[in-house]
C-alpha cells in the first residue's frame, strides 16, 4: 500500500516476468488475477511526490494536496486513520501535504486531471498485461475535499469513477470491486448499478462494525449482539435487489480472524469456521476467502506491544497510554481486532 512504481514488481516478490508467467499459467486453468489498485495515495518514494517535493513550482506538486499554515497550525483538524494529524509539515517549502493513512503515504489529488490521466494509463497497462480486474483500495477517498473536511463519498466520487470505467475496463470482461467503508445499500447501489457504468461490486463493513461500541473507535470493544448482526445481514441480501451487487466475507488483511472474533477458536474451532463458511456461502453475492480461512486459523495473540508489527496498532497504542489506559485494556483491544492477527503466519 506504499506504492513507489506502479508498473514494476517490488523485487523480493520477484521479476515482472515471473508475473506475467503467473497470469499466464492461471488463464491456462481458468484462474484469473486480480491486482490490488492503490490510487488514493503513494509512497513518498514515488518519482512523482519526490518531484512534488522539491519546490511550490515543480510541475508534480499539483499531483499531492498541499496547504499553507494556518496561524502556524495544521490547516485544519482532519485525522490520520493511523492516529493524529493527517496534515505533515514539509520544512523545505513551509507547507503541508495531506495523508489520510501514514505520512509516508501522501494522498493524490484527484481534482488534478493529470492525475487521473496517469491512474488510467497505469491500469491500461495491466490491463494489457492480462489481470482479471481491480480491487481498489479505500476508493471512496478519491473524491475527498480536504478543506471542508470531507473524506468519503465526496461529491464527484462517482464522477471519476465513470471515467476511469470508461479510460479502462468499461466493456471488458473484467472484475471491480471498490473497498467502501462508509456505504449503505443506496451508496452501494450507485457503485455497482450495472446502468452506472462503475463497478462490479462493492465491499461494505456495517456487519464487521458491529462489536465496536457506538460512535467509538474499532479498539472499543462491545459484545456482539447476534440478533442485529442478523439484521445487517438480511438488509444487505434484500435491499440491492437488482441494482446492486454485494460481496461476502468476514475476513481480510485489515481485520481478526473470524473464528476467533465470533466463533469459539479452542473447545469448536472447526464447527465454528464450518459454521461461519455455511453461513456466508449460502448468501447472495460473491463470496472472498481469504488466506488460511479455509483452514480456520485463529487469531494471534501478543502480550507486548514489542511483539506487534502493525503502524495502527503501534500508534494506537501509545496514544492511548498517554490518555491513561492501562496496558492490559490495550493489549486486549489489539488482540481482539488487531490487523496482525490476520499477517501472521
Amino acid at each position: 500500500y506504499d506504492i513507489s512504481n506502479y508498473e514494476e514488481i517490488m523485487s523480493e516478490f520477484g521479476t515482472m516476468t515471473d508475473m506475467e508467467e503467473l497470469i499466464a499459467e492461471g488463464r491456462k486453468r481458468n484462474i484469473r488475477i486480480i491486482m490490488d489498485l492503490v490510487v488514493n495515495h503513494t509512497s513518498d518514494e514515488h518519482a512523482w511526490f519526490v518531484e512534488a517535493r522539491k519546490s511550490p513550482e515543480n510541475p508534480y506538486r499539483d499531483y499531492y494536496i498541499w496547504r499553507d499554515p494556518v496561524a502556524g497550525q495544521v490547516p485544519n483538524e482532519l485525522r490520520s486513520t493511523f492516529s493524529g494529524s493527517a496534515w505533515e509539515f514539509d520544512e523545505a517549502s513551509g507547507q503541508y501535504f495531506l495523508h489520510l493513512f501514514s505520512k509516508k503515504q501522501p494522498d493524490l489529488n484527484w481534482e488534478n486531471e493529470k492525475v487521473r490521466q496517469e491512474v488510467y494509463d497505469m491500469m491500461n497497462f495491466w490491463i494489457e498485461k492480462g489481470v482479471g480486474g481491480f480491487r481498489m483500495d479505500v476508493i471512496d477517498l478519491i473524491g475527498k475535499l480536504p478543506d471542508q473536511e470531507i473524506t468519503g463519498n465526496g461529491p464527484r466520487l462517482h464522477e471519476y469513477l465513470q471515467e476511469m470505467n470508461t479510460e479502462t475496463f468499461g466493456g471488458k470482461d473484467l472484475l471491480t470491486v471498490g473497498e467502501t467503508w462508509g456505504a449503505t445499500p443506496e451508496i452501494a447501489k450507485r457503485y455497482s448499478d450495472p446502468k452506472r457504468n462503475e463497478l462490479s461490486m462493492v465491499f461494505q463493513f456495517e456487519h464487521v462494525g458491529l462489536d465496536q461500541q457506538a460512535g467509538k473507535e474499532k479498539w472499543d470493544l462491545a459484545p456482539l449482539d447476534l440478533t442485529k448482526l442478523k439484521e445487517v445481514l438480511s438488509k444487505w441480501q434484500t435491499s440491492l435487489g437488482n441494482e446492486g451487487w454485494n460481496s461476502l466475507f468476514w475476513n481480510n488483511h485489515d481485520l481478526p480472524r473470524i473464528v476467533s472474533r465470533w466463533g469459539n477458536d479452542q473447545q469448536y474451532r472447526v464447527e465454528s469456521a464450518k459454521m461461519f463458511a455455511i453461513l456466508l456461502h449460502m448468501m447472495k453475492g460473491t463470496p472472498y476467502i481469504y488466506q488460511g480461512e479455509e483452514i480456520g486459523m485463529t487469531n494471534y495473540p501478543i502480550s507486548d506491544i514489542s511483539e506487534a508489527e502493525d503502524i495502527e496498532t503501534i500508534n494506537m497504542y501509545h496514544e492511548r497510554i498517554e490518555k491513561g489506559y492501562t496496558k492490559e485494556e490495550i493489549i486486549r483491544s489489539i488482540n481482539t481486532k488487531g490487523r496482525d492477527n490476520a499477517r501472521t503466519p
